[in-house]
């Protein structure tokens, strides 16, 4: 195979162990692989079939993305719930997720990968818990091979409903051994354990207050037969907590240890309200966190403890959440919001603009067990995202490979297992006015 030559880009950060930042490095590229990085990679050697001129840019890995509900696409800034804290906005949202089917959630699941990409992401997880008239993870997993991107979707579940003191209606609960039984057939479908791998499947109920222990427990099970992920919601917000104290006599760290579910293996959203025994326990257990800072804003849950629980070792990713309650899906804009969010709480040294992007890279693939992912290094995935810092955004910028203070929040070229996704500015993989007008007519048909 031919290889693809990035070349003379004004600074690669590298987010490799020793955090290398290399000015006029070219980058070759064969197989999906990072073969070389450095100087004047020109030389003779395998025929270069491509080449893509970096000069004025700024060269990262691709970011990763930690925690989606890709469908929720087609439900941003519902009026019912633009003002509504957690509880309240889920409840208004129901309804409308009930009339969703299989042509839903693939149009939707394009449109946010399409806006990932744009934004600089190659490799997303998805959290789909519901599965209305006909829905499968499937859908999802279409979407992603033909945008590009690499995924890791995760099989949620609800089966507690309202009549029994959950949250979701019950037209939207599954029964558990129908869930568990599903759980196997996607992972046995899809998953590839592979280094490399386009595809990993993970295991999801909802969150607390949507599914019992009995699944929690049983689900942590099989993910570890199946040598899985998790991954679920916890400790959101406040009314978060105090379901979890009123129904199970515990706050969720401890929920989340007495049902297996700590340790590498496992990564949890939010988390805004830990305390410092339950952030002590997630370092010891090395258990994951997707930090959603502007969903965090957008339902007033609070501003996650992000510097803590870095300095006590918790690995954490970041993640844009669901459309519905971010309501964009821009991964750098994500970087810079929980970058801002851990200066207004604790000052303007509490968080560079550098690790906010080592967050958004190598933080978020080891998260989701990606190692081979998230840095730029020989032998890792050949996921890169090119930058050109020659516009407007950095004009005038003394350090623009500070992207997070100055910068652009759109990806000018985006590679993927060494395979272009976004090319100057567009996504080449799917038509996307297209896939937008499709998914704005299925908008207006859920709105009438």
């Amino acid at each position: 195979m031919a290889d693809l030559l990035i070349r003379g880009a004004d600074t690669v950060l590298t987010m490799d162990d020793a955090r290398r930042e290399l000015a006029g490095a070219d980058i070759r590229v064969r197989g999906g692989v990072i073969a070389a990085i450095g100087p004047a990679l020109t030389a003779p050697g395998a025929e270069v079939a491509e080449v893509i001129d970096a000069t004025g840019c700024v060269v990262t890995p691709g970011l990763v993305n930690t925690h989606h509900h890709l469908y929720q696409t087609l439900t941003r800034a519902v009026p019912g719930g633009q003002d509504a804290l957690l509880f309240g906005w889920l409840r208004s949202l129901y309804p409308i997720w009930a009339r969703f089917g299989p042509e839903e959630m693939f149009t939707s699941a394009q449109v946010g990968l399409a806006e990932l990409a744009l934004s600089g992401c190659t490799l997303t997880s998805d959290h789909l818990y519901l599965y209305p008239n006909g829905a499968r993870l499937d859908d999802t997993i279409a979407a992603a091979a033909e945008v590009g991107l690499r995924f890791h979707p995760t099989r949620g579940a609800m089966s507690i409903g309202e009549s029994a003191g959950g949250l979701p209606p019950d037209a939207l609960v599954e029964g558990e051994a129908a869930i568990l039984e599903d759980c196997i057939r996607v992972i046995d479908a899809h998953h590839d354990a592979a280094e490399g791998a386009m595809v990993r499947v993970g295991i999801a109920p909802c969150s607390p207050f949507s599914v019992s222990r009995d699944l929690m427990r049983e689900a942590a099970l099989l993910a570890r037969d199946k040598r899985v992920m998790l991954h679920t919601h916890l400790a959101e917000n406040d009314e978060d907590v105090a379901y979890s104290l009123a129904r199970f006599g515990c706050r969720p760290g401890q929920y989340a240890q007495d049902l297996g579910w700590t340790g590498d293996d496992v990564w949890h959203a939010h988390c805004v309200k830990l305390d410092a025994q339950e952030i002590a326990l997630f370092a010891h257990s090395r258990t994951g966190v997707a930090h959603c800072p502007c969903s965090n804003c957008r339902l007033g849950s609070g501003i996650a403890p992000l510097r803590a629980l870095r300095d006590a070792g918790v690995p954490v990713g970041l993640g844009v959440d669901g459309s519905a309650s971010n309501d964009a899906g821009n991964l750098m804009a994500e970087a810079r919001m929980a970058m801002l969010l851990q200066r207004v709480a604790r000052g303007a040294d509490a968080m560079a603009a550098r690790e906010a992007l080592e967050i958004a890279t190598r933080g978020g693939a080891d998260v989701l067990g990606r190692p081979d992912c998230g840095r730029l290094a020989p032998g890792k995935r050949a996921d890169i995202a090119i930058w050109d810092t020659r516009g407007v955004e950095s004009a005038g910028s003394w350090d623009k490979a500070a992207l997070l203070l100055a910068g652009p929040t759109r990806v000018r070229d985006l590679i993927v297992e060494g395979r272009r996704v976004v090319a100057d500015g567009r996504m080449v993989t799917i038509d996307l006015p297209h896939v937008i007008a499709r998914q704005n007519s299925l908008a207006a048909r859920l709105a009438s």
